[in-house]
């Protein structure tokens, strides 16, 4: 490591909310939350992020009040008297360790987990009843279902909102349900919410907007979008800088402050002909802040650390943990390419990781494995 960190650690405002630094927990489930209620051991995990350093936390997917939000038996919720209260609780612990907090806001739609999926009342929904190309899990959704789910997201931002929580991060990234409409791969509606990318869009915007006008202008609040989806990490939206512009307009005048663009692994560029990875795109075209994401101090790429599966990039040892690749990342900082960047599986690992990073301490940093998967340390 050669390049100075010292651009990570300047503050950063985003619609009035003045972060300490340029870090950010990323959102990462953790299925540890019985019945959807935060526990003492969350608020306690989340607050020691906060301590260390981290200028900004985004919870992990916390599902809107709908039957088929989750997939997974014991992600929090953003609805009930019990969940809010723990939730308030959570961000009290962090507020008093001096650090910002947003909810993620999340809808699985049709992705679910054989064996480890909540039983539904019904089929999961999805905007053409696919999970993805060729494998229908559902019926089409109906406008009723789609007005349930914008209310649910609604509600889950005022209710973020009323409990605390400094801002809200809508995921609309990786194949979940938001997502499911962007891509033509899960989106073959002829209404008004199907079509070309752009008309995609259109659900996104409407979640947007009714957030927004609940919230009012002045409280923060960001998407998360990705190219690659859960059923297929080679799906792309845009494949082409024009493309992404036309597909980020709609929802950048809907409402939002900002954009999480989530990618595998940061420093890989988007389109030909230009080092510009998918934040850097994404602020040119918006204007807007961006948070950057994908390996950051990682030795093994995502899908190797999950499950071991073959992955050629993990093999030729292109992990972000090389100090050229930290290098790397402080000079797209430096340059204005993006404003945050946010760390997952290294700040799971290493709760200290900001203040590591801060101090110089890279031996130091502690390696991912699944087992930090286990704890909510």
């Amino acid at each position: 490591m050669t390049a100075s960190t010292a651009k990570l650690f300047t503050p950063f405002t985003l619609n009035g909310l003045t972060l300490a630094n340029r870090i950010v927990m990323a959102p990462m489930t953790r299925n540890m939350s019985p019945n959807g209620v935060p526990g003492p051991d969350v608020a306690a995990y989340y607050r020691r992020r906060a301590e260390d350093g981290v200028g900004l936390i985004v919870t992990e997917g916390t599902t809107v009040n709908h039957p088929q939000a989750q997939n997974v038996p014991a992600c929090p919720h953003i609805y009930g008297e019990e969940s809010l209260a723990a939730w308030a609780r959570v961000v009290d612990g962090v507020k008093a360790a001096s650090g910002r907090i947003f909810c993620q806001l999340w809808h699985v739609g049709a992705v679910s987990q054989p064996g480890i999926t909540p039983k539904l009342p019904v089929a999961p929904i999805s905007p053409s009843g696919l999970l993805k190309p060729d494998t229908k899990v559902g019926e089409p959704m109906t406008q009723a279902d789609i007005d349930a789910v914008i209310e649910g997201f609604a509600q889950g931002a005022v209710k973020a909102q009323r409990v605390g929580f400094h801002g809200i991060e809508i995921h609309g990234a990786h194949g979940y349900l938001i997502d499911q409409f962007f891509w033509h791969g899960t989106n073959h509606r002829t209404d008004k919410y199907g079509g070309d990318l752009v008309e995609r869009t259109r659900f996104g915007v409407e979640i947007i907007q009714e957030c927004r006008r609940r919230v009012g202008p002045k409280f923060p609040m960001i998407l998360r979008f990705s190219q690659w989806k859960g059923q297929d990490y080679t799906a792309r939206l845009a494949e082409t800088p024009d493309e992404l512009a036309r597909f980020l307009a709609p929802l950048s005048e809907a409402g939002v402050d900002g954009f999480h663009c989530s990618t595998r692994r940061f420093w890989e560029p988007e389109f030909e002909a230009s080092d510009l990875n998918l934040a850097g795109w994404t602020k040119k075209l918006t204007g807007k802040p961006t948070v950057t994401v994908g390996s950051v101090t990682l030795n093994i790429d995502f899908l190797a650390s999950f499950g071991g599966m073959d992955d050629p990039k993990s093999r030729e040892g292109n992990g972000a943990g090389r100090a050229a690749e930290m290098d790397r990342l402080v000079e797209m900082l430096d340059r204005g390419d993006f404003d945050l960047v946010a760390v997952g599986r290294a700040a799971l690992a290493d709760p200290a990781w900001a203040s590591k990073v801060r101090e110089g301490r890279y031996s130091e940093l502690k390696p991912f494995s699944l087992d930090a998967l286990k704890t909510l340390f």
